[in-house]
């Protein structure tokens, strides 16, 4: 499988906490485990020409994973189209935290995505809803994170097409926290742990997670669609 993990880098240049934490940067931390998982693996930042991901990145692209949070708005627009279609046409996409107010995963839920949202060092239990779901292979009850950014209800997305984990806060919110869908040929799955001041990309079940949402989310040669006038497949004329 050929996955491009897709970070802004900003944090990593200017916070010495995050430069601590994840060193080679978030998308550097990921792009790691999942190839140590035996996938092909690419990296495409925000600074880079066209964002790093060009039509051909894009094309030879099955699992697009996305992490974002304080530069959506210098994300281009084209690029975002380009994104946008790809999906539709079948490569997979993995939202991850703050992601969720991404241009990206904006345009496919057609929403806004807002939240609440607190930073107090607070403890997240991430409960499986959905033993069932191949994205949970290997988990057990639930993923606790000892410290995480808070997100909480209401979460402005569309009813998902099957949900997999709600998280617990220790201030009492919950939250829909891992949730998939489908646009066109392609799948989505955003899930919400990541904080970039807090190492949960490092955490074992947190990497099992990711590793299963990239074998979801691949497109294995599914039918393409034709659409528009077309001829019958049965002789009209009797």
């Amino acid at each position: 499988m050929k996955i491009t993990v897709w970070n802004e880098n900003r944090h990593e240049k200017t916070n010495p906490v995050v430069a601590e934490i994840y060193p080679e940067g978030i998308h550097g931390t990921i792009a790691a485990f999942l190839g140590d998982a035996g996938h092909q693996v690419q990296t495409a930042t925000l600074d880079e020409p066209e964002h790093g991901l060009t039509d051909t990145v894009l094309q030879e692209t099955d699992v697009l994973i996305w992490w974002g949070h304080v530069a959506h708005d210098e994300v281009d627009d084209t690029v975002v189209e380009k994104v946008v279609q790809r999906v539709h046409d079948g490569m997979g996409l993995i939202v991850l935290h703050s992601g969720h107010f991404s241009k990206v995963f904006k345009k496919l839920m057609g929403t806004s995505c807002d939240l609440k949202w607190r930073e107090a060092d607070e403890k997240e239990r991430v409960w499986v809803v959905d033993p069932t779901h191949p994205i949970t292979e290997g988990l057990g009850e639930y993923i606790e994170l000892e410290k995480e950014e808070m997100y909480g209800e209401h979460f402005d997305i569309p009813t998902p097409d099957e949900l997999i984990f709600v998280s617990w806060f220790a201030g009492g919110e919950v939250f829909r926290s891992g949730a998939t869908f489908k646009r066109g040929r392609g799948k989505i799955f955003y899930f919400r742990p990541g904080h970039e001041t807090y190492p949960t990309y490092h955490q074992k079940d947190i990497q099992q997670v990711i590793k299963n949402a990239a074998n979801w989310a691949a497109n294995n040669n599914t039918p393409k669609p034709v659409r528009g006038n077309a001829e019958p497949l049965e002789d009209l004329s009797r």
